[in-house]
C-alpha cells in the first residue's frame, strides 16, 4: 500500500502540467468556433484547427494521467478503509459480499449514464433557447440583429452546476447507505466493485471517445488516400463523423 500511495503521489506531482494541457483543447477549439462565427479569413480557420487537432492529442494523454492516478488513489483509499474496519479477509461467496460487488460494478454505469443524459438535456434546452431567439428577434436570421448570449450562457452555467447535483448525491450517498444498513462487509463489495468497473468504462469512454472525436478531423483534414476517398465536408461520411463527435466530446 506504501508503494500504491507513493506512485499516486507521482502521478498526482503532475497535475497543474495536467490540467494546463487538458483545458489548451477546448480554448483552441473555441477559438475556431470564434473565428468562423466572425467571419475571418479561412486561413485562420485552418490555423486554429491544426491548434484544435493538437488539444485533442494533449487533452488525450491529460486523460490517460487521470485515470491513472484516480485509479491508485482509488486503490490506495481502499486499503486505508480495509485497515480501518480491521477486515482481514472477504470472503466473495458470501451473498452480502457478492451483492455488493455487483451494485458497486453497476455504479459507474449509473453515474456515466446520469452525467451524459445531463449533457443531452442542457444541450436541448439551449437548442430550444436558439430557436426563440431566431423567432422572436426581427433580424436575427438576416445577421442585422444580435442575439442574446447572455441567456444561453446562463442555461450552460446553470446546467452545469445543477445537472450534476444528482451523480455527486450518487457518489456521497452509496457508501454513506450501503455501509450504515448493510455493513462494512457489503461495502467492501460495493467499494471493490466500483473501483474495478470504473477504471474498465473509464479507459473504454476515453478511448472511444477520443476515437469519434479525432474521426471528423481525420476526414476533414484528407491526410491519407482513405480520408480522401471518404469524402469532402457534407458528405455522408463526414455528417456521421460531426455526430460521432458530438456524441464522443462528452
Amino acid at each position: 500500500m506504501y508503494g500504491i500511495a507513493v506512485a499516486a503521489l507521482g502521478m498526482l506531482s503532475t497535475i497543474a502540467t495536467g490540467l494546463a494541457i487538458d483545458a489548451y483543447g477546448p480554448i483552441s477549439d473555441n477559438a475556431g468556433g470564434i473565428a468562423e462565427m466572425a467571419g475571418m479569413s479561412h486561413r485562420i480557420r485552418e490555423r486554429t484547427d491544426a491548434l484544435d487537432a493538437a488539444g485533442n492529442t494533449t487533452a488525450a494523454i491529460g486523460k490517460g494521467f487521470a485515470i491513472g492516478s484516480a485509479a491508485l488513489v482509488s486503490l490506495a483509499l481502499f486499503g486505508a478503509f480495509v485497515s480501518r474496519a480491521a477486515i482481514t479477509t472477504v470472503d466473495v461467496l458470501t451473498p452480502k459480499v457478492f451483492i455488493g460487488l455487483i451494485v458497486g460494478a453497476m455504479l459507474p454505469y449509473w453515474f456515466s449514464a446520469m452525467t451524459m443524459k445531463s449533457v443531452g438535456s442542457a444541450a436541448l434546452k439551449m437548442v430550444e433557447e436558439v430557436r426563440r431567439q431566431f423567432n422572436t428577434i426581427p433580424g436575427l436570421m438576416e445577421g442585422h440583429a444580435k442575439p442574446d448570449y447572455a441567456t444561453c450562457v446562463k442555461i450552460s452555467t446553470d446546467a452545469s452546476i445543477k445537472e450534476m447535483i444528482p451523480p455527486g448525491a450518487l457518489v456521497m450517498l452509496t457508501p454513506l447507505i450501503v455501509g450504515t444498513f448493510f455493513g462494512v462487509e457489503t461495502l467492501s463489495g460495493v467499494l471493490a466493485g466500483a473501483l474495478v468497473s470504473g477504471v474498465q468504462i473509464a479507459i473504454s469512454a476515453s478511448n472511444t471517445g477520443g476515437a469519434w472525436d479525432n474521426a471528423k478531423k481525420y476526414i476533414e483534414a484528407g491526410a491519407s488516400e482513405h480520408a480522401r476517398t471518404l469524402g469532402p465536408k457534407g458528405s455522408d461520411p463526414h455528417k456521421a463523423a460531426v455526430i460521432g463527435d458530438t456524441v464522443g466530446d462528452p
